[in-house]
C-alpha cells in the first residue's frame, strides 16, 4: 500500500516496509523500496529507517547488528544510532534517516520521490555501440561494471539491446564470437574487473585466430585504487594487449563516443577483437549533452577489384588448364554464389577447408567435401588429379590439406594472407566475390576444361559404400561415429546452424556428416574444446527465430560449459545438443597410441547427462543401443526448447 502525504516542505510517499511482528526487538534487516535499499531497525519499541549504505566504505548497514544501543557497520565497525543514524559523541559522520510510522497493518516509511536518472558516459557509449549494430550482449553483471550494466538495462528496456546473463564469462566470449562468425556483425561480451575479464580471453583468442568481429567490455576497479593491490585489480589493458586489435582504457577526459566508434570500426573492418576498459567511477560520470557516435561516414565499401594485369595473367593460367579445382576457405563464406557460378562455368570440382565445411552441399554435382585431416577421400583424390588450384579465402595452414606442390592461384582480401605459408604462383588481392565474378566474366565463350562431374560421382559412390560398411560396426561398447553421423545427416534440418566442438567427434563430423544447406561453426585455428554449446547460444541469439540450432560435442567438451544448459533454459533457447559420450578424451588417447605411449589420464567420470539435462530444466534423451538412435535424435531436434541427446559412443570406432 502506498499513500501520498508530506513531511515538512518535501513531498513524500509512504511505503509499507514490514508486516506487524516481522522484525524482532533489537534487530536490523534490509528492505527494498523501488530501487532503494534501506536498513530497517527495531530498538526500544521504536522503528528506524536508515539509508543502507555506510558513508565510509559503502558497507550494507542492513547486514549489521545492534550492539549496546548502536547499529554497527558490518564492514569496519563504525557505529550509528539505530533510529536516526547519528554517530556517537565526538564523531560527525551520520547516515540519512527517514520518518517511520507504525500502523495497524505494519511499518511504513516516508520517502522522497526517486531522483530522475541522468545521462552518463555509459549511456553515450552504449548508444554508440547500438548505432554500430550491436544488438546482443552476453555477460555477467558485478560490482565493477554496474554503471555500464545500468545503461545496458535501459537500452534493453527501450528495445535497442538484448542481454543474456551467462554462468561463465568464457561462454560469453564464445557466444559473441559465434555470433560474429555466423553473421559478420558485432556482438559484445561483458565482464567485471580481474577474473571476470580474464575469463573472456579464450573465446576472444578464438575470434582473433578465426577473424571474427567481437567487442569486449570490461569493468575496472576505481582509478584511485588501481595499481595499489586493490581487490580484483589487474592491468586489463596489458592483459588484453595481445588478443585485441584495439584496446583502450576509458578515462574521464576521453572523447567517449569516439572511443566506441573506433572500437566498433576496428572490430568490423579488421574482423578482430576490440576491447574497452571502464573504470568504476568513469561509468557514471554525467554526460547530459554528449551525442552518441555512429558508423555514418566512417566505413567505405571493401569490394576491392583485382588488379587488371593480375586478372589477365590469372585468366591465361586458367584457360591453359584442363583439370582446375576450386578450394574455398572460411573467407569465402559470404561469396559462394559467385564462386559456384565460376565452378559451373569451368565444370571444376569444389572442395572446402574444414572451417568452410558446408559452403557447398555434399550432394552438389561439383561438391567434393572437406580437405585435410577431417576430410573426405573425394576431396583429396580430386585435388591430386587436378592441374591447377584456384583457392578463395583459405589460409593454407597445416590443417587445411591444400597441396603445396600444385600450381596455385590464391585470392584473398588480406594482403598478409597471400603466400603466407608458402609462395603461390599467382597471388590475387581482391574481394573474393568480386574476383570470382571477374574471372567468370573474363573466360572465353567455350571452355577447354574437362567435365569432372562423373568422376566426382564415382568417388562419392566408393566413399558412401565404405561409410555404409562402417555404419554396421558395433561391438557392444557404444555406437560408431559412422552410424551416428549418418543418422544426423538424415535428421538435422537442412537449414540448421551446426556448432561443433573439438576432438574425435569433430574429426568424425568432418568425415561422415553430409551437409545440405546447413551452416557450420567451429573453433578453427585455436581449436578450443568447449566451443560448441556456448557457440550455439550465440547462434541462437543471431538467427534462432529463423533457423534450427544444433550443437555437437564429446563429453570432454560439453563438460567445460555444461552449466550453460541452465542459461539456455532460462532464455528458452531452442538448441539441440548432440553429446557423444565415451567417458574418455578419445582424441588424446588416440594421439598417445600414435606416439607409442601408454594411454594415461584420459578417462572421464561422467554423470548421466540426460538426467542432468532434465535437472537443468531441459529435455534429455539417452541412446545406448543402435535401434534407439534415430527416434532419439528426431525427438531432440523437434523438441521446442533446449534438449540434449546423450549417445554412448565407442572411442575406437571413429
Amino acid at each position: 500500500m502506498v499513500q501520498t502525504g508530506s513531511d515538512g516542505h518535501e513531498s513524500v510517499m509512504w511505503h509499507k516496509v514490514a508486516d506487524p511482528g516481522d522484525l524482532p526487538e533489537g534487530r536490523v534487516k534490509t528492505v527494498v523500496v523501488g530501487r532503494r535499499a534501506l536498513a530497517l531497525t527495531h530498538y526500544q519499541g521504536r522503528y528506524g529507517c536508515l539509508a543502507n549504505t555506510c558513508p565510509h566504505q559503502g558497507g550494507p548497514l542492513g547486514e549489521g547488528s545492534i550492539e549496546k544501543g548502536w547499529l554497527r557497520c558490518p564492514w569496519h565497525g563504525y557505529d550509528y544510532n539505530p533510529l536516526d543514524g547519528s554517530p556517537p559523541e565526538g564523531f560527525t559522520d551520520s547516515v540519512p534517516s527517514f520518518t517511520t510510522e507504525i500502523r495497524d497493518d505494519g511499518v511504513y516509511v516516508a520517502l522522497p520521490p526517486e531522483t530522475m536518472r541522468s545521462r552518463t558516459v555509459s549511456d553515450v557509449m552504449v548508444e554508440t555501440m547500438v548505432n554500430w549494430g550491436v544488438d546482443t550482449v552476453f555477460g555477467m553483471v558485478g560490482h565493477s561494471n554496474l554503471g555500464l550494466a545500468e545503461s545496458m538495462r535501459v537500452a534493453e528496456e527501450q528495445g535497442d539491446l538484448r542481454y543474456f546473463g551467462i554462468r561463465h564469462e568464457g561462454a560469453a566470449s564464445f557466444a559473441a564470437t559465434a555470433y560474429g562468425k555466423l553473421t559478420g556483425r558485432l556482438a559484445a561480451c561483458f565482464a567485471i574487473a580481474g577474473p571476470g575479464s580474464t575469463n573472456l580471453l579464450t573465446g576472444l583468442y578464438d575470434a582473433k585466430t578465426d577473424r571474427a568481429p567481437v567487442l569486449a567490455l570490461s569493468g575496472q576497479v576505481p582509478s584511485k585504487v588501481r595499481g595499489r593491490g586493490a581487490f580484483q585489480d589487474a592491468d586489463l589493458h596489458a592483459v588484453f594487449a595481445d588478443v585485441s586489435r584495439y584496446s583502450q582504457v576509458v578515462q574521464a577526459g576521453s572523447d567517449h563516443a569516439e572511443l566506441m566508434n573506433l572500437a566498433c570500426k576496428t572490430a568490423l573492418v579488421e574482423r578482430d577483437v576490440s576491447h574497452l576498459v571502464f573504470p568504476d567511477e568513469v561509468q557514471v560520470l554525467s554526460a547530459p549533452d554528449t551525442e552518441a557516435g555512429s558508423p555514418e561516414g566512417r566505413v567505405g565499401s571493401r569490394r576491392v577489384s583485382p588488379d587488371s594485369e593480375v586478372l589477365e595473367l590469372t585468366l591465361e593460367r586458367i584457360n591453359a588448364s584442363t583439370r582446375p579445382m576450386i578450394i574455398v576457405g572460411n573467407g569465402a563464406r559470404y561469396d559462394m554464389e559467385a564462386i559456384l557460378a565460376l565452378a559451373e562455368r569451368l565444370q571444376a570440382p569444389v572442395a572446402t577447408t574444414f572451417k568452410a565445411k558446408g559452403l557447398i552441399p555434399d550432394r552438389h554435382p561439383l561438391g567434393c567435401g572437406v580437405l585435410g585431416r577431417s576430410g573426405t577421400p573425394i576431396a583429396s583424390w580430386m585435388m591430386n588429379e587436378s592441374d591447377l588450384l584456384i583457392v578463395f579465402g583459405a589460409s593454407f595452414s597445416n590443417h587445411t590439406g591444400v597441396a603445396t606442390y600444385k600450381p596455385t592461384i590464391q585470392v584473398d582480401f588480406d594482403p598478409m594472407a597471400l603466400g603466407r605459408f608458402h609462395a603461390v604462383d599467382i597471388p590475387m588481392l581482391s574481394d573474393v566475390g568480386v574476383a570470382a565474378t571477374a574471372l567468370a566474366d573474363g573466360l572465353p565463350g567455350g571452355t577447354t576444361q574437362m567435365d569432372r562431374r562423373e568422376e566426382i560421382a564415382e568417388r562419392w559412390a566408393i566413399w558412401r559404400e565404405e561409410k555404409a560398411r562402417r555404419f554396421q560396426d558395433y561391438e557392444g561398447e557404444g555406437l560408431s561415429s559412422a552410424r551416428i553421423f549418418a543418422i544426423l545427416s538424415e535428421c538435422v534440418p537442412e537449414d540448421a546452424v551446426i556448432c561443433v566442438d573439438v576432438g574425435n567427434n569433430t574429426y568424425s563430423f568432418g568425415r561422415y556428416f553430409e551437409v545440405k544447406n546447413q551452416t557450420v561453426l567451429m573453433s578453427g585455428y585455436l581449436g578450443s574444446i568447449g566451443f560448441a554449446f556456448p557457440a550455439a547460444m550465440g547462434a541462437w541469439a543471431a538467427v534462432g527465430h529463423q533457423r534450427p540450432i544444433v550443437s555437437i560435442s564429446g563429453d570432454g567438451g560439453f563438460g567445460q560449459y555444461a552449466m550453460e544448459l541452465t542459461t539456455a533454459v532460462k532464455y528458452d533457447m531452442n538448441i539441440t545438443h548432440i553429446l557423444l559420450n565415451n567417458s574418455e578424451l578419445g582424441k588424446i588417447s588416440k594421439e598417445q597410441r600414435a606416439a607409442m605411449y601408454d594411454v594415461w589420464q584420459t578417462s572421464l567420470h561422467n554423470p548421466d547427462f540426460t538426467a542432468f539435462a532434465e535437472l537443468c530444466g531441459a529435455r534429455g534423451f539417452r541412446v545406448t543401443r543402435p535401434e534407439q538412435l534415430i527416434d532419439s535424435v528426431e525427438a531432440g531436434v523437434t523438441y521446442p526448447g533446449p534438449s540434449l541427446v546423450g549417445i554412448i559412443s565407442d572411442p575406437l570406432l571413429v
